[in-house]
């Protein structure tokens, strides 16, 4: 299994350093890696260089986004198979060597992925929590993708996947000019063809700034047409398409969206998403909280999303 690296690089001077270094400390080296400068206006791109890595290129565009990044390298990438890892995340040495595994042992798939640990700027890390995976021991098939996305951390991530490269390419790839939640809608679009082959092992680190652990606000509104919201719901009009349980992802991502609203205390647009996602699972406890803390003072709000979270 040859595998080329992407990694999307935007002013990441203080850690892009580490990030190589994990890729080219992989039990199983990957075939090739291609970093795509993003208009960087850092001098990251220097520090890529400067590790003379032999089989790294670096590529430049002017800024364009993390999905157009991520495209390029792929459209770039020699290998049948590409992984990908942002440029402030890191690998832990056997992650290469697993993704080989998982596709010797589920050939014919499209996607291998494994969990992941989630840090957070204290320098803390945690494995995320993964309920009703449908196969028991370390690694399996994920044919239930939309049900475990419901109810745990995101399985699938953006540091921790090797793709088919076709496969990407017949979907078209992330989609361009969305703010946040491109990478899930691939994801998603990815799994409705094929599920993805998993292993429960944490291999990655999700290095998460401090709005994503409730110390601080959200550092970005969501998006008003919700294009991320729109693409899933779309997914049923496919057809043979494996949806079982999108419902229930549906609700769970209009439960995030209207999260980021009511910590920004915007309650007039959290009450649209809490519906929204009721109508997708009227059983979803966590909404029904996120009613009652619509009346309550922004205060008591923050206490809460600091003190439960998830």
């Amino acid at each position: 299994m040859d595998i080329s690296v992407v990694i999307p690089l935007f002013n990441k001077k203080d850690t892009i350093a580490v990030t190589l270094g994990s890729v080219m400390g992989q039990t199983y080296p990957p075939g090739e890696i291609v970093v795509v400068d993003d208009g960087s206006t850092d001098g990251c791109e220097a520090v890529v260089e400067s590790m003379h890595i032999p089989n790294l290129r670096l590529v430049h565009q002017k800024n364009a986004g993390v999905s157009a990044a991520r495209n390029h390298g792929v459209s770039l990438a020699r290998s049948e198979w590409v992984a990908f890892i942002d440029g402030d995340d890191e690998w832990l040495p056997g992650f290469l060597k697993t993704i080989s595994g998982l596709h010797e042992a589920f050939p014919d798939h499209d996607v291998y992925a494994t969990a992941y640990f989630a840090g957070d700027y204290l320098g803390n890390k945690r494995a995320i929590t993964l309920n009703r995976v449908p196969f028991s021991g370390e690694q399996g098939v994920l044919d239930n993708y939309f049900e475990v996305g419901s109810c745990s951390d995101p399985p699938l991530w953006s540091s921790a996947i090797c793709v088919r490269k076709q496969a990407m390419q017949e979907i078209g790839g992330f989609p361009l000019n969305v703010k946040s939640g491109e990478d899930l809608l691939t994801w998603a679009r990815l799994a409705v063809r094929k599920p993805p082959v998993y292993s429960t092992r944490p291999l990655a680190v999700f290095w998460q700034e401090k709005a994503h652990t409730y110390d601080d606000k959200p550092n970005r509104t969501p998006e008003r047409d919700d294009p991320v919201g729109k693409g899933l719901a779309a997914l049923k009009t496919i057809p043979g398409a494996e949806v079982r349980h999108l419902g229930r992802y549906l609700s769970m991502w209009h439960k995030m969206r209207s999260s980021i609203y009511l910590r920004l205390g915007q309650r007039h647009k959290a009450l649209p998403e809490i519906i929204k996602g009721l109508r997708h699972q009227p059983t979803n406890g966590k909404l029904y909280i996120y009613l009652l803390l619509c009346s309550m003072p922004q205060a008591i709000t923050r206490k809460v999303f600091k003190r439960f979270g998830r």
